[in-house]
């Protein structure tokens, strides 16, 4: 496991969770929800300073059966102007199957009301799919999911 503080990101039309981990990648816990729009890519530059991260990790909304559909197109640009800004820091897109639906059950077994927690949800999410990327490079010993180029 790399050493280092990493960001998770869950990329929504209207709102975009962030979530963050301890140096040691122990435990990814919520950071804030950012507004979707053209603040979102600065702000996101901006907690990375903050944070002082080694990586950012997207989720890459893929459906069920593995395709991906316009929410992933949007994300892949997304991630590519968030490499852009933030670069040489690293981007990489993980499968976010199942996060945000994850992060609403385990708000709701914890007690808390979903119906209108929607930034809590999108920061659980988040959580959700920083987790599971760092526990996924714990088990494989390699960073998980794909590296995202800045395009010129």
């Amino acid at each position: 496991m790399r050493f280092g503080r990493r960001l998770g990101v869950d990329v929504g039309d209207a709102r975009i969770g962030v979530a963050s981990c301890d140096p040691s990648g122990m435990i990814a816990t919520p950071v804030e929800t950012v507004k979707a729009g053209p603040g979102a890519i600065g702000r996101l530059a901006e907690l990375v300073t903050e944070y002082e991260v080694i990586e950012c990790v997207l989720g890459l909304p893929v459906g069920l059966s593995g395709r991906e559909g316009p929410a992933a197109k949007k994300v892949r640009e997304f991630a590519r102007e968030l490499k852009r800004k933030i670069s040489p820091i690293s981007v990489r897109l993980v499968d976010e199957r199942m996060s945000t639906i994850t992060a609403q059950g385990q708000l709701h077994a914890s007690g808390r009301n979903t119906k209108n927690s929607r930034s809590v949800i999108d920061q659980a999410a988040a959580v959700v799919i920083l987790q599971s990327a760092i526990d996924a490079e714990k088990m494989r010993g390699e960073a998980p999911g794909e590296l995202v180029e800045a395009e010129t």
